[in-house]
């Protein structure tokens, strides 16, 4: 009897090393689930972990619809970059929509517009419907030398409506 034990726990121990081995050769992590109680000769559960993508930091006029941000953009505009996250981990705003928009229409009402009308189409609900409310951040590349009619950026993006962090992306 103690020699069959024996032979199950190398049995065992061979299964989680094969396993580990597996998993590193193809780059797939794994975790191994086991419970105390294993029959011998049972093989062992392996269920694929998510990869979680690291935080980065970026400039905020490159953020692109579907960055998550570890905090809300600085008021300074001195500071020009933010956290980005893996919208899977907490975070405070969600970027939706990015649009070139004319010089004379990066006022309130005419972006308050245009950000609202993204929420549905990335959502899937609308904004009233929703626990999010909406800002936007306006990127100006005026050059009143060139003929671009479309010299500004607005980037709307999602936050909780009470300040509240989220762990799941917006997008539907």
């Amino acid at each position: 009897m103690g020699v069959q034990r024996a032979r199950s726990l190398a049995g065992v121990a061979f299964v989680l090393s094969a396993t580990a081995c597996l998993a590193g050769c193809t780059g797939k992590q794994t975790q191994t689930v086991a419970t105390s109680a294993t029959p011998p000769g049972t093989t062992l559960a392996t269920a694929p972990v998510a990869p979680t993508i690291p935080a980065r930091i970026e400039k905020w006029i490159d953020l692109k619809a579907g960055d998550c941000l570890a905090g809300l953009p600085s008021a300074d505009p001195a500071v020009l970059t933010v956290t980005v996250v893996d919208c899977a981990t907490p975070h405070l705003a969600e970027v939706y929509l990015r649009a070139a928009i004319p010089v004379e229409a990066a006022v309130t009402g005419t972006t308050d517009q245009q950000c609202q009308a993204g929420v549905t189409q990335y959502t899937g609900a609308p904004l009233t419907d929703s626990p999010y409310t909406i800002f936007y951040l306006i990127d100006s590349e005026q050059d009143r030398t060139s003929n671009n009619p479309l010299p500004s950026t607005v980037i709307c993006l999602l936050q909780g409506a009470q300040g509240q962090s989220f762990s799941t992306s917006a997008h539907r």
